[in-house]
């Protein structure tokens, strides 16, 4: 059985005036966690990480693998949307990871995704974990790690990168649902809903993806045994009053049991 990883992160986006700050850091620190625990990582980071290379990089870790082995990609930057045309959401979107070179090429669209994945070999486990936009609010949880500035979101609006008129999503009466549940893994770990924010701020003068951090620091000082424990414990520190995201698990009942990372 091997254990394999991809970890993407993306701080710069030229020609978009939208540049992150802690999303390099979330894929070094998902690398060094993942590694730690035997896997073989690679990774993408801003200007590796254009469109082709991310489909190139995915693809090839999902064909590689064979019955038994886990895959975990993780992925730090912006989230955006776009009008789906193939009238499969719900809310007339289909969410989108925003690559390097999303203004030239576009994004990767949770359809690309599913399609990747649906490569897979049977037996073949995939857990994705998402720290971008889809986004919302609630008032609760811990802050005391968190710098006292404000943050910044994970969402890159349509009409910084699109060119032209940005045409309406489909019309629907059904509430967003949370993203990239047609990704076609077994389980994704999110930062946030749909109609939500991720948030890229600091800790302890490091820049880091709120998300990305407490599911790190839960990982470690409360080393839970299942996904679906590990997912409660993040949730006790988001949302909060300054990180107004509600993190995401997504999958059937039996990934929520699966011990973590094998």
């Amino acid at each position: 059985m091997a254990t394999k990883a991809l970890c993407i992160g993306i701080n710069d986006y030229p020609g978009t005036d939208n540049d992150l700050s802690g999303c390099v850091n979330d894929a070094n620190d998902w690398a060094e966690e993942l590694d730690r625990r035997g896997f073989t990582v690679s990774q993408l980071l801003d200007r590796d990480a254009k469109r082709a290379a991310m489909v190139k990089a995915i693809g090839a870790l999902i064909d590689g693998a064979v019955k038994g082995d886990t895959l975990v990609i993780t992925y730090s930057g912006h989230g955006t949307w776009v009008p789906d045309s193939s009238g499969d959401e719900p809310d007339g979107r289909d969410e989108a990871l925003c690559p390097y070179d999303l203004v030239s090429k576009g994004a990767l669209i949770d359809d690309d995704i599913h399609e990747l994945f649906a490569r897979r070999a049977a037996g073949v486990r995939i857990i994705l974990i998402s720290d971008s936009c889809h986004s919302g609010s609630v008032t609760r949880g811990l802050e005391t790690d968190l710098d006292p500035d404000l943050p910044r979101v994970r969402f890159m609006p349509p009409q910084a990168w699109m060119k032209g008129t940005l045409p309406p999503p489909l019309l629907s009466t059904v509430a967003p649902r949370s993203g990239f549940s047609r990704a076609g893994g077994d389980l994704l770990l999110a930062g946030c809903q749909d109609h939500e924010y991720s948030w890229d701020t600091r800790f302890h003068g490091r820049p880091n993806g709120a998300f990305t951090y407490y599911a790190l620091k839960t990982l470690r000082e409360v080393k839970p045994t299942t996904y679906q424990k590990w997912f409660d414990a993040i949730r006790t520190y988001l949302p909060s009053t300054r990180l107004p995201q509600s993190p995401q698990i997504l999958s059937s009942r039996k990934p929520r049991s699966y011990k973590i990372f094998k």
